[in-house]
């Protein structure tokens, strides 16, 4: 097998932050720092990733492995929370790395892990060649008979620790959230949104939503935000980015501005420049939000720090009414 090389020099300080119960963040260096997080989850000696980020970030999530002194064949599984490639893009090429992992993934999404040529076709077409292959490279694909294709409810054992799988749609169909017993904390993808560091307030944390096409169900995201509070959780691990306290305060900021969001795209679905005003529409909510939460960052930051996430959302919104 072939074996892939890391920088034996990379400083894992630049990178990795450790939580407790044996949880590192690994920022995967997409996009810029602090967007984009895995997570490795080690217990007993034996260890699991939870999302992965694209392709290049695989060397930082070998190096984070090698800095808990553990050899690849401790990881037991790989586990993408949806197969978008912010979450699942370098999940292929981990898993050639790991001889003993398996691949745990959304049923509706195992099929685009062991074949990937649709996920790579629809990325070149939204972003075009280049950028596709500049930010993701080529997807690897998973042997069948490596992957898992979960239920709502499995439980599988690291170490002797439990994770859960539930099944979360909203932001997409195949997407699951995974609860960690040990910490009381839920691992959320896109679930629970987005809570970028640069926006925290003085009130804490800032929760945007996300809501990038084409599956966005505004019904099923609050059945799956209030079936993660159910359990009362302690935190939440957002891959964008990081570990987040108070989830029931942060679920009111996240489903009202979802419903605004909702309501806006409702009100506009007729306008003949619906998607601009769309995107004018959810940097108002957003705004508003961050100044009612005391942020004081300049209108200019905020509006170019969320660029991505309000075309994404305009996007969203728009395929859904075009759904309704």
């Amino acid at each position: 097998m072939r074996v892939l090389a890391y920088d034996a020099a990379m400083n894992t300080a630049d990178f990795c932050q450790t939580l407790d119960h044996g949880i590192t963040v690994v920022d995967t260096g997409f996009v810029r720092p602090r967007f984009d997080a895995a997570y490795l989850v080690v217990q007993n000696g034996r260890a699991a990733f939870i999302d992965t980020g694209p392709n290049d970030a695989v060397p930082r999530l070998l190096a984070a492995l090698e800095e808990q002194g553990l050899a690849r064949s401790a990881v037991d599984y790989v586990i993408p929370t949806h197969v978008h490639l912010d979450h699942a893009g370098g999940a292929g090429l981990l898993m050639q790395e790991l001889p003993s992992a398996r691949m745990l993934v959304h049923p509706r999404g195992a099929r685009h892990m062991i074949d990937p040529s649709a996920l790579m076709e629809g990325v070149r077409a939204v972003y075009g060649l280049e950028v596709a292959n500049r930010d993701y490279g080529e997807l690897v694909a998973v042997p069948e008979d490596r992957v898992t294709a979960t239920a709502d409810g499995m439980v599988v054992m690291l170490g002797g620790r439990p994770l859960r799988f539930m099944d979360t749609p909203g932001h997409a169909k195949h997407h699951n959230c995974v609860w960690d017993d040990v910490s009381r904390g839920w691992f959320t993808g896109d679930t629970f949104g987005i809570a970028y560091p640069e926006l925290h307030t003085p009130n804490g944390p800032y929760v945007v939503p996300a809501t990038a096409p084409i599956q966005f169900d505004q019904e099923a995201l609050h059945a799956s935000v209030a079936r993660l509070l159910a359990l009362r959780p302690l935190r939440m691990y957002l891959t964008h980015y990081g570990a987040v306290a108070h989830p029931e305060q942060l679920a009111v900021q996240f489903l009202a501005q979802v419903d605004a969001m909702a309501a806006a795209a409702r009100a506009l679905a007729l306008v003949p420049d619906r998607h601009e005003q769309l995107k004018r529409a959810f940097a108002d909510i957003y705004i508003t939000e961050l100044r009612r939460s005391g942020s004081t960052q300049p209108e200019a930051f905020l509006r170019e720090l969320l660029a991505t996430d309000i075309e994404l959302n305009a996007q969203g919104l728009g395929a859904w009414l075009n759904k309704h």
